[in-house]
């Protein structure tokens, strides 16, 4: 793939930039897509999740942003708050190359009033879910009059989920000559309309959705009793991260509850968590403080968890889109993945497909030790401080090293939001860390609260 820096007009700061994120090189809609968008064209482009689309739209509309407006002037639309916090975080970290650029993020879970303060204060790229930004359409608090590029990212999802006359009415709000950029795992029928309506001659790019074989080895398992499947499953294969699917939020938590009971290290992850607790329940298993996630669909896409040795589909998806994105957590980036799902022993459409794509296993040749648990070694601390108090992952692991005496080496992953820090620690220095901020220990010459999740 060619480097991103034979792209025409990209600044050598941008270059330099994507580097120190060891970002080379362009993956095929990046390749396809970001020369298109820099010449003015609407766009139409297909492609799988994890073929990096996020910086296929996000380099351009930070190329054009200028920092000295004070109106936004580009809106990504993304379907779920958890997509549209995944893309910010993408876009900000490639932002820092151009002084001043505001990116604002507007979706359910956090106080209208908050956000209409951050607008009020300015911001040039908006990532927002239909139902808020139209809530502060409707408020009056956000004004799109100056957006001259719109991207709908994950546009089949949102079709899906009924969003297509909201997508319409905030796209009424801005103005008539604008670039529109449609991002979609799939190009159905429902696509083509909204397209027709709200793209002008776009350019279609089409890269390959379906997940490559040899990425994701496909498995089903004919069972009467799920349970008891899946129980061997995990002492078979032994996975380092599991994301096991559910339907429902019912079922996701009794599932989750059944498993711990098991002692396995399990997190559950569903839309009547608020952002907070989802946030935390996706740091904790990104960060392998928690070894298994039970998530309904929310989980299928628009989370950026890297790494998940396996999926299991516990309930069978309702079609064969959801299949896809479900099985695509795993096997993403050219490593390899499993999935399997537990199937009845009667042939259904809601199975057949599966059955068409993957092979059957023998239920009786797993083989699981009795004692087997799925247990982490970390655990994740959480401090009541982040980027809004300009606290780097720099100064947290000088603090834990330098003044409580940590190796780096006891020390994970370190996640920053806007007002709280998450760090893994090895479950032995857990105690040390949280009793030394307890007795005064500074961070940045600060006490900073801190409490184990």
């Amino acid at each position: 793939m060619p480097p991103f820096y034979t792209l025409s007009s990209i600044p050598d700061a941008l270059v330099k930039r994507l580097k120190s994120l060891h970002l080379h090189t362009m993956t095929p809609v990046q390749e396809e897509s970001i020369p298109a968008i820099l010449s003015g064209k609407d766009l139409i482009a297909q492609s799988k999740t994890g073929s990096g689309k996020t910086l296929a739209f996000g380099i351009p509309l930070l190329m054009e942003a200028d920092p000295s407006s004070h109106l936004p002037q580009a809106l990504i639309i993304t379907p779920t708050r958890e997509l549209a916090d995944q893309v910010a975080a993408a876009t900000r970290e490639v932002a820092t190359f151009k002084p001043n650029l505001k990116i604002t993020t507007l979706y359910g879970g956090t106080p209208l009033r908050t956000q209409a303060d951050s607008l009020q204060k300015g911001s040039h790229i908006l990532i927002g879910t239909p139902g808020r930004l139209l809530d502060h359409l409707s408020k009056g608090t956000l004004n799109l009059s100056n957006i001259s590029q719109i991207v709908l990212d994950e546009a089949d999802r949102m079709l899906d989920m009924g969003f297509y006359d909201d997508i319409v009415k905030i796209i009424n709000h801005t103005p008539k000559k604008h670039q529109t950029l449609l991002f979609s795992a799939t190009f159905s029928p429902k696509i083509e309309q909204l397209a027709t309506k709200l793209l002008h001659a776009p350019q279609i790019i089409k890269v390959q959705t379906e997940h490559e074989a040899q990425n994701i080895v496909e498995t089903y398992y004919e069972t009467n009793e799920k349970f008891k499947t899946l129980k061997l499953l995990i002492g078979n294969y032994k996975p380092d991260s599991l994301l096991i699917f559910a339907n429902t939020k019912n079922d996701v938590t009794a599932l989750a509850q059944k498993l711990q009971a098991q002692h396995h290290s399990v997190i559950a992850l569903h839309g009547d968590l608020d952002q907070t607790e989802r946030n935390e329940a996706v740091i904790m298993f990104a960060n392998g403080s928690k070894k298994i996630m039970v998530a309904t669909d929310v989980a299928s896409r628009g989370l950026d968890i890297k790494g998940v040795d396996m999926v299991i589909n516990y309930d069978l998806p309702f079609d064969k889109e959801v299949y896809i994105h479900r099985i695509g957590r795993t096997g993403r980036a050219d490593a390899a993945g499993t999935a399997i799902s537990l199937t009845g022993t009667h042939i259904n459409p809601k199975t057949a497909y599966i059955r068409d794509r993957a092979t059957e296993g023998d239920a009786k040749a797993l083989r699981a030790p009795r004692d087997y648990h799925m247990l982490s070694e970390w655990d994740t601390l959480c401090l009541g401080s982040g980027k809004r108090d300009k606290l780097r992952k720099g100064d947290i692991l000088g603090t834990l090293c330098k003044e409580i005496g940590i190796d780096t080496k006891e020390v994970g992953r370190i996640d920053l939001t806007q007002n709280r820090s998450y760090i893994a620690l090895h479950h032995h220095v857990t105690d040390k860390v949280h009793k030394a901020l307890q007795n005064g220990v500074k961070i940045k010459k600060r006490k900073v609260k801190g409490w184990v999740l």
